[in-house]
């Protein structure tokens, strides 16, 4: 390594605050020069291919084609302009075609900055409902435990209390209501008293709650559980029998990561209230959206405090991030997502689920595009990073958890470099 990357790691290390850990004890840092397809290329030479789509956002790879043709030509035109009383053409476009691929009659969308603030913009507008239609009453969020909505307040409110994240932060969060987990993991046989908990939330205090909030089938970074469909079925029933919306959290799971097109789509329902992110710019600039129903809309619009929804970020329908993601939905609609995705989903399992076996794993997971080894005792990161960037991959574990959410993009050959990698590490925990 040259003396200029040792002293940039060293200034990164001094300096930058990286997610999740300390500046004190800080986790080691790779320097990253080049991203292509499904590799990233550090600057000390090596090429990883990335089994983590950069938090699952870059769906189609790095340096795709089409969307750096679609950034290139924006930015020749304008990067920014505000969005208060002005409007343009890739905001336009990419609403058109999120309309398109979200479930009717999902039609009216707020773009936001990132998960985060469309999850916050999600609660506002449950909120701004019942205000409106003088009901402030209903001012409290329901949840499963076990999830993750973000790491902004109101978002942290309904990530999970005790084994969550944010914890630290309960003191100042707001006091939402938690009901236990789904009993039924998704393939099992499903059992109807699973609902019983969530059921009976509903029923002693459906007039205090504004709203239901759920990750569609996959709980991710609360701990990536899958759960049975049926349970978001009927949790669907739940909220209309005791008026009560329903917010479905997609921002990980949307766009075809689970195998369906939305996390939503494997119940067959609608929620009230849709958040998208991540996958959105396929991982090129962060952009988020928050979609709603006429009636939620128009509740707002026409209610009490004005009619207008009480939320603008400064770069609120960015166009460059905006032509980007049109760009990006436009792969979506073409529908080679839904090969590539199964192929992905077939050889994690032939390749994962072996490692049941092995006597340091607790359970292995795989749902669409998602593979998840869950291990018996939690992952010394630092190490197991090193050993992997060793191997020639980029697996990026946290607690207990070893996952992989490649591109959808990935060859046969890269994914099999990738589960050889997780089975190199149980090896090497046992040797």
């Amino acid at each position: 390594m040259s003396n200029s990357l040792q002293q940039a790691i060293q200034f990164d290390q001094q300096h930058i605050w990286h997610p999740y850990t300390s500046m004190t004890d800080p986790l080691p840092c790779y320097h990253v020069a080049s991203a292509h397809g499904c590799e990233i290329t550090l600057s000390s030479g090596e090429r990883l291919v990335d089994g983590m789509s950069s938090w699952w956002a870059a769906i189609h790879g790095y340096n795709h084609p089409q969307l750096n043709a679609a950034l290139h030509a924006q930015a020749d035109k304008m990067s920014h302009v505000m969005f208060g009383g002005l409007t343009h053409q890739p905001a336009i476009e990419m609403v058109e075609r999120l309309i398109d691929l979200a479930p009717a009659p999902l039609d009216r969308v707020f773009i936001a900055d990132s998960g985060s603030v469309s999850v916050e913009v999600a609660i506002k507008m449950a909120l701004q409902y019942w205000f409106s239609i003088e009901q402030p009453e209903k001012n409290q969020l329901l949840t499963i435990r076990g999830g993750y909505h973000g790491d902004t307040f109101a978002a942290m409110s309904v990530c999970d209390p005790v084994n969550g994240m944010h914890h630290m932060f309960r003191h100042a969060l707001c006091n939402q209501r938690f009901v236990e987990r789904p009993a039924v993991e998704f393939g099992e046989e499903w059992d109807p008293s699973s609902l019983n908990a969530i059921q009976q939330e509903l029923e002693q205090y459906h007039g205090a709650i504004a709203a239901v909030i759920v990750e569609p089938v996959v709980q991710g970074a609360g701990g990536m559980r899958f759960y049975h469909p049926e349970y978001l079925k009927q949790l669907r029933r739940l909220c209309d029998q005791y008026d009560v919306l329903l917010i479905a959290d997609e921002i990980a799971t949307g766009f075809g990561r689970t195998g369906q097109l939305f996390g939503c789509d494997h119940a067959g329902i609608v929620p009230d209230i849709m958040c998208v992110g991540k996958a959105l710019t396929g991982g090129y600039m962060t952009l988020a959206a928050t979609l709603t129903h006429t009636k939620v809309a128009e509740a707002i619009g026409q209610g009490q405090g004005g009619g207008a929804l009480m939320h603008g970020p400064t770069f609120m329908g960015n166009p460059l991030a905006c032509a980007v993601a049109s760009a990006s939905l436009a792969l979506i609609q073409q529908g080679k997502w839904r090969a590539q995705v199964k192929q992905i989903e077939q050889q994690l399992r032939e390749e994962l689920i072996p490692l049941n076996q092995h006597p340091e794993v607790n359970s292995v997971r795989v749902l669409g595009a998602i593979g998840v080894v869950e291990l018996n005792n939690a992952v010394d990161v630092a190490r197991t990073q090193a050993l992997f960037v060793e191997l020639g991959v980029w697996i990026r574990p946290f607690g207990r958890l070893m996952y992989i959410m490649p591109p959808y993009y990935i060859s046969t050959q890269q994914l099999s470099k990738l589960t050889h990698a997780i089975a190199q590490y149980l090896k090497s925990v046992t040797s």
